[in-house]
C-alpha cells in the first residue's frame, strides 16, 4: 500500500480539506499537547531558507509527542550526486514522514515515488499548499465558514498563486489575478482550471467583491538575479490600505511573508484593520499539526 503524500491539492477533497482545517481550529482552541505521534520522527529536508515552515513543523511534531531531524541539502549525499530515488528509499526506511522544501517540484515528485512514508511539500517552485491551508484556516476562523466566493491575487503568478488556483477548484471559488503580462500562473493550471480563474485588466477589477485580498513578494527565491528588472515590472502591482475599500466590506488581507514594505504592500498594510497576517502566520503551526496527525496518526 502506497503512503499518502501531500504534494499539492490534486488528490485532496473539499471534505478532506475542511476536516484538516476544523481539526486545526480545535487544536488552536485547546492548546493541548498530545502523544499521538510518540516515537515517530519527521524529517525536514530543506534546500531553501525557511522561517515559518521549519519552525511550525518542528513545534507541531513536538506537540504531537514526536521528534524531528533537520537536514539541509548540503548535508545529504544528494549534493555529491547520489540519485534522489536512492536517498528517498534510505531516508524513508528510517523515519516516518518527510517535509521537503526545494527548487524543483519534479524532484519532489520523484522523491515521493520512491518513498515508503508520506512526503509533504514544504514549498517547491510550482506549489506551496501548506501556506494555503493556513490561509483557508484564517478565513474560516474569521468568518466561521469556508464558503469563499472570490479571492483577489495581485502580483506574480507564483507557487502560492498556483496553490490558490488548485484550492479554488476544490472549494469552488473564483480567483481574480492582476499580474504583469508574462507573469501569469503556470500554463497547465490556467488551462485545467480556467473556469475558476480570471485575469483582471485592472487592480479594481481584481479587488471587486473579493473576500480575501492577498499577494506575495515581487521576487521569489528562485528569481533573485532578476530582482532589479522585477521591481520595474511590478511597480504598479501592490496593495495599500485604500485598496481594501474596493473589496468586499468584510474582506481580509493576507500575506504569506516575508513581506517587503514599500514594494508589494504599502508600509502600513500589515497593521491595517483588515490584515490577519500575524494570525495567518501562527496558523501555519496549527494547520500543519492537524496535517501531520491526519497523515501519521493511523
Amino acid at each position: 500500500m502506497r503512503p499518502k503524500h501531500f504534494l499539492n491539492f490534486e488528490n485532496s477533497s473539499k471534505e478532506g480539506l475542511a476536516q484538516i482545517i476544523s481539526k486545526a481550529l480545535d487544536i488552536k482552541a485547546s492548546s493541548k499537547t498530545s502523544e499521538v505521534l510518540k516515537n515517530k520522527t519527521l524529517g525536514l529536508v530543506f534546500q531553501k531558507p525557511s522561517t515559518r515552515t521549519r519552525v511550525s513543523f518542528e513545534v507541531a511534531m513536538n506537540r504531537l509527542g514526536g521528534n524531528t531531524i533537520f537536514l539541509s541539502s548540503s548535508e545529504l549525499q544528494i549534493s555529491r550526486g547520489e540519485p534522489i530515488a536512492d536517498t528517498a528509499k534510505v531516508l524513508s526506511s528510517m523515519i516516518d514522514a518527510i517535509v521537503i522544501r526545494n527548487d524543483s517540484h519534479e524532484e519532489l515528485t520523484q522523491f515521493s515515488e520512491n518513498s515508503s512514508v508520506p512526503i509533504i511539500n514544504g514549498l517547491t517552485d510550482l506549489y506551496h499548499p501548506c501556506q494555503i491551508l493556513a490561509d483557508l484556516m484564517t478565513f474560516n476562523e474569521e468568518r466561521g465558514h469556508l464558503e469563499i466566493e472570490k479571492v483577489c491575487w495581485i502580483g506574480d503568478g507564483n507557487n502560492v498563486c498556483n496553490s490558490y488556483i488548485e484550492a479554488a477548484a476544490k472549494l469552488n471559488f473564483q480567483i481574480s489575478i492582476f499580474c504583469p503580462k508574462g507573469y501569469e500562473p503556470h500554463h497547465s493550471l490556467m488551462k485545467d482550471y480556467k473556469n475558476f480563474i480570471s485575469i483582471a485588466s485592472s487592480k479594481e477589477e481584481a479587488l471587486e467583491g473579493a473576500q480575501i485580498v492577498t499577494t506575495d513578494v515581487w521576487t521569489s527565491m528562485n528569481d533573485e538575479t532578476n530582482s532589479a528588472d522585477r521591481k520595474e515590472t511590478f511597480k504598479g502591482f501592490f496593495i495599500e490600505e485604500k485598496d481594501m475599500e474596493k473589496a468586499n466590506p468584510n474582506a481580509i488581507f493576507l500575506h504569506c511573508l516575508p513581506a517587503h514594505r514599500g514594494e508589494e504592500i504599502s508600509h502600513n498594510m500589515l497593521e491595517h484593520s483588515s490584515s490577519k497576517v500575524w494570525q495567518q502566520a501562527e496558523n501555519r503551526l496549527h494547520v500543519q499539526q492537524s496535517l501531520l496527525e491526519s497523515l501519521l496518526a493511523n
